[in-house]
């Protein structure tokens, strides 16, 4: 019988075979894969979706009811962060969930904050009684004779296309918790690259 020193042991040189090598190989290949993946594109993703959830996101602007100053397939970004600190403010452009309860989300002026009586006369926006200043639009308010309390957590808004606009005269005023957040700014088309008004 022969004993051999198992620790002293080498396979002639050669006899390695070469699928054992291409084996090799794809197992540095996959494990350099894993690490890049896992390293890399792993902390990647996180982040952009904890920005996405928390801070910004981006979004398409669909139909005409914010014309002239938004058109259809505008892409704004909104920020999140803002109305965690304070409430929205009067001539703020937001992004809300569409209260009838639509699949895609609304772009709107904020018109009246809680507590504020918004009525509508001779084609213009009145709160509590006072004539709102507003030099975004280019045409009169529909939906004369009209009036509405906004109750509590709520705000009255409105696209500036007042023809051609589903919004609070519509629906009522929009409860805060359905606001995604507010539009920021437009990045495409790259011509109206630029700060929301």
């Amino acid at each position: 019988m022969l004993l051999m020193d198992t620790d002293t042991f080498r396979p002639p040189e050669g006899s390695i075979s070469r699928p054992l090598l291409g084996q090799r190989r794809r197992s540095r290949w996959l494990n350099h894969v894993l690490r890049e993946l896992f390293g890399t594109i792993v902390p990647a993703v996180v982040i952009a979706l904890l920005i996405h959830i928390f801070l910004a996101q981006s979004t398409i602007v669909y139909g005409q009811s914010m014309e002239p100053n938004l058109h259809t397939d505008e892409r704004l970004v909104v920020e999140k962060i803002s109305y965690h600190l304070h409430g929205p403010r009067r001539g703020d452009v937001v992004i809300l969930e569409d209260p009838s309860g639509g699949p895609i989300p609304l772009v709107k002026r904020v018109i009246a904050l809680p507590g504020e009586r918004v009525s509508i006369a001779d084609g213009r926006v009145y709160i509590d009684g006072v004539l709102l200043d507003e030099p975004y639009l280019n045409q009169v308010t529909a939906g004369g004779s009209r009036s509405w309390l906004v109750p509590p957590l709520h705000v009255f808004v409105m696209g500036d296309n007042r023809r051609d606009s589903r919004d609070s005269r519509y629906f009522g005023p929009a409860p805060l918790e359905q606001i995604i957040g507010r539009a920021v700014f437009r990045y495409w088309p790259l011509p109206e690259f630029g700060i929301v008004n």
